[in-house]
């Protein structure tokens, strides 16, 4: 049975093997298809930076595009304590100070705290995720005990350089399916499940 380790360990090696035009294309693709979705009468957007080291899906021009569009949103970003596997929100405001913590992913370092339950809507970065909306991640976890916090009508919208795969087979209660995600390609909406 292929496992959440393996699929991980196999679509990291594969994004990290795109070559810059591939995947300048497939982020461009990517963001073409986030600005298809209505994001008026929200006002808290969580938003992840991306590790470049590990070609994560680039939000910066989605971010950059929807500040834009919908100048009302305020973002949110969080910052990460690996030793409990917990995350702290924060207000991203112009002046919101961001470090790059050890593992390479750029943080505020202070600012105005914000709760899970005013968020409206969560960008969740992902390796991979299948034909049901559940994703593998990192192997933390914590995006999850972080979608737990949220309010039950929070909008998780995934973003992937990749199509969907058949199954991730070792799911378990703790694992939170997203409602959309959104790839170069398709935009893959998912019923909730109660």
């Amino acid at each position: 049975m292929t496992t959440k380790k393996d699929i991980r360990k196999q679509f990291l090696e594969q994004r990290l093997n795109l070559d810059e035009p591939t995947a300048t294309r497939l982020n461009s693709a990517l963001q073409a298809n986030v600005l298809k979705l209505n994001f008026s009468g929200l006002q808290y957007i969580h938003v992840f930076l991306p590790i470049l080291e590990k070609k994560e899906a680039d939000t910066w021009p989605i971010i950059e595009a929807l500040r834009t569009q919908y100048p009302q949103l305020r973002w949110v970003l969080s910052r990460s304590d690996m030793q409990t596997a917990t995350m702290t929100h924060f207000l991203w405001e112009q002046d919101t100070p961001l470090v790059k913590n050890s593992y390479g992913i750029t943080e505020p370092a202070a600012g105005e705290t914000v709760t899970p339950p005013q968020i409206d809507l969560v960008f969740v970065p992902l390796l991979a995720f299948d034909h049901t909306g559940h994703r593998v991640g990192y192997g933390k976890g914590m995006y999850d005990r972080f979608l737990q916090e949220c309010r039950p009508d929070v909008q998780t919208i995934g973003l992937s350089l990749f199509e969907p795969i058949r199954e991730i087979p070792d799911t378990n209660a703790g694992d939170i399916a997203l409602q959309t995600v959104v790839t170069p390609e398709n935009i893959y909406h998912f019923s909730k499940k109660d």
